[in-house]
């Protein structure tokens, strides 16, 4: 089995994004015969979703898993549905990385309002809370760059009606940024990495 996993720069004034680590670890693993592929995406409106198309236009990959931040999250938490919007609060002074804050703007002017998760999330979430890491399914994945990546490869899956399956996973906020933000909810990176395990271990047993 292909699958194409990816993961973000840091954004927001951070000099850690929890999963971009993952990436460098999850690409040095052994896990049941996959063939894990990676790639490290951009936090900038559609660039994100640009840079992962092509790379699966290349790969041809069986699944992707795309991870990214959520900090305040208590858990990992697999995201059920994309919502074909990317906006920033005219109140919030959050940008992309280019300084972006598109406002009331479609994703696909002609895509769906909503798309379902390809992957088992609920299988997923079942395999982690039994391995004793802490997971739930997620309903929002919000309007920012996360949901923008995640809305752009379900569309792409959908127009192009392409044998693959795909997703979105957060993560929360790993021990190294708590240290320097007291009370952040956080994960050790052990604990996410196994999750993540525990997530490829599903998508291959099927």
């Amino acid at each position: 089995m292909k699958i194409l996993i990816t993961a973000f720069e840091p954004f927001g004034g951070d000099t850690i994004n929890p999963t971009e680590r993952l990436l460098a670890d999850i690409g040095k693993e052994e896990i049941a015969g996959a063939e894990i592929h990676t790639l490290l995406l951009p936090v900038v409106f559609d660039e994100c979703a640009d840079k992962l198309l092509a790379a699966v236009e290349a790969a041809r990959p069986d699944a992707v898993i795309c991870c990214g931040l959520a900090s305040g999250r208590t858990a990992i938490t697999p995201e059920q549905i994309a919502i074909n919007l990317k906006e920033v609060p005219k109140e919030s002074s959050v940008a992309d990385n280019n300084g972006n804050r598109p406002y009331e703007e479609r994703i696909n002017p002609d895509g769906p309002d909503g798309l379902f998760s390809l992957l088992p999330v609920r299988k997923m979430v079942d395999g982690m809370k039994e391995q004793g890491v802490p997971a739930s399914i997620s309903y929002s994945a919000g309007t920012f760059i996360c949901n923008n990546t995640m809305y752009a490869l379900l569309d792409y899956i959908r127009t192009k009606q392409l044998p693959m399956i795909g997703g979105f996973v957060h993560f929360p906020a790993s021990e190294e940024m708590a240290a320097v933000k007291p009370n952040l909810p956080s994960l050790s990176h052990e604990t996410m990495l196994k999750g993540l395990k525990v997530m490829i271990h599903t998508l291959i047993k099927g």
